[in-house]
This record gives structure tokens, C-alpha cells and sequence, in this order.
């Protein structure tokens, strides 16, 4: 499902990305240049822990949901991955295999650039270099913050960090209700407990909490934040 070029909306979104658009135009223009675009229908396979790294890849649209499989065979879903996101290069770096599977979630447009041409691009443009060194730094900062979140704070600090993560990323106008945010992300429980390392059970419990107390709702077309300043400040755990 190869042969595509970007919409404008896709564009836009690779472009406004917190990283990509830190690179110099030139680099941009050349990474983009030299990228294959592949559109995956919801469930669609995007790469497999255990393949070799052949493509680095960018997140264009829609979701890309990263995922282990336990012993059990049960797939358990680690992020998720926003338009504007470039991900794989690690692999492309020490030459091992994928880590973890990745698979569109919902309609997804994926950018993909070859090792080849990725080679390439380090050898013209020495920035990028320092540039990938950042993401990696950034990469490291997410993880460590996770890691103390997940023994620091209690479940629903860290259901509300999440929900707000998801806010910013996915944050849409409600079609009905302008003053609220439509997360445009569908997930079912299950998906966000993993998130969080928690029982669907009791991710349930305080969701309904949040919802009590007027943070949240959930309607016909997902899970809706009504006070997001509220919602922040139980991500911090006051």
C-alpha cells in the first residue's frame, strides 16, 4: 500500500512536529524527498518485533500502536504513536532487530525511509546527526518520568497525566459542545489500563470518579475532558 503522496493535513502534520520541525529546511526537504508514503487500514501490521531494520519510519496521520506480546500470547499495548512522531531509528542504529510490533490504529499514514537513504542523509547533512542524539535524549527523559510516575504517583494522577497526554495529541472541538475537548483517539478500557499498568477494573473506577467530579464525560463519540485545568491538576496529584 505504497505509491501515495501526503494530503495537506498530513503535511502540515509532519512539518508542526515538536522535533522534525527543529531540523533546517533544507533537511526537512531532503528527508521528505526521499520518503515513501504507505496508507494501513485499522489492524494493519506495520512492522513485526523480530524483522530486520530496513525502513525508519514517521507517523502521518492517524495512530501507530506499539505493542509487546506477553508469554501468555496476550498483546499488551505500550504507546501510542502521533502524527508527527518519527520512530525505528534505534534499531537502524545498532543494526538489531524490532523491539516491539507496531500496528495502525484506525486509519494511518505512515512515512517510511529506507536505510540506504537514511545513510545517505547522515553523510550530507551532519545536523541530523545531533538531532537524532536529542530525540533519543528526549526519548530517555519520557521513559524515566514514566517509570517514576508508575511508582510515585497513584492511579488516578497518573489516569489524568494520561488523559492529558492524550488531550494535547488528539485534542479536538466537541462537534456539539465547543467548550469541551473531544479526545479523538478511540480507545477501549482495556487499551488505556495497559497504558497505565493497571486492572480495566479499576482504570473503570476512575474514569467514573473523574466523571463524578466533573472532569471528564464519555458520550457516543468518546471520551470528552469538560475542565482541563482540573484534569492537570490531578495529573500532578493535588
Amino acid at each position: 500500500m505504497n505509491g501515495f503522496v501526503l494530503t495537506m493535513e498530513e503535511r502540515d502534520a509532519i512539518n508542526q512536529g515538536r522535533w522534525f520541525c527543529s531540523l533546517s529546511p533544507v533537511l526537512r526537504h531532503d528527508i521528505l524527498r526521499c520518503a515513501s508514503v504507505k496508507r494501513f487500514d485499522d489492524g494493519d501490521l506495520i512492522a513485526a518485533r523480530g524483522d530486520p531494520a530496513r525502513l525508519w519510519l514517521g507517523c502521518a496521520g492517524g495512530a501507530v500502536r506499539v505493542c509487546s506480546t506477553s508469554l501468555a500470547g496476550k498483546q499488551i499495548t505500550l504507546t501510542y504513536i502521533e502524527p508527527g512522531i518519527w520512530f525505528g531509528d534505534i534499531a537502524m542504529f545498532d543494526g538489531d532487530q524490532r523491539t516491539h510490533d507496531a500496528y495502525a490504529h484506525g486509519p494511518t499514514t505512515v512515512l517510511s525511509v529506507t536505510r540506504s537513504n537514511l545513510e545517505r542523509l547522515l553523510k550530507q547533512h551532519v545536523e541530523l546527526y545531533e538531532a537524532l542524539l536529542q530525540l533519543q535524549a528526549r526519548r530517555i527523559r519520557l521513559l524515566f518520568g514514566q517509570v517514576e510516575d508508575l511508582v510515585a504517583l497513584p492511579l488516578r494522577a497518573r489516569l489524568a497525566k494520561q488523559l492529558h497526554q492524550l488531550m494535547r495529541s488528539y485534542g479536538a472541538p466537541h462537534p456539539e459542545h465547543s467548550d469541551e475537548t473531544l479526545i479523538t483517539l478511540r480507545l477501549a478500557q482495556e487499551e488505556l489500563a495497559q497504558l497505565l499498568g493497571a486492572s480495566r477494573q479499576r482504570v473503570n473506577q476512575e474514569l467514573k470518579a473523574l466523571e463524578r467530579d466533573g472532569v471528564i464525560r464519555i458520550d457516543a463519540a468518546g471520551l470528552v475532558v469538560r475542565d482541563p485545568q482540573q484534569l492537570s491538576a490531578a495529573g500532578s496529584g493535588d
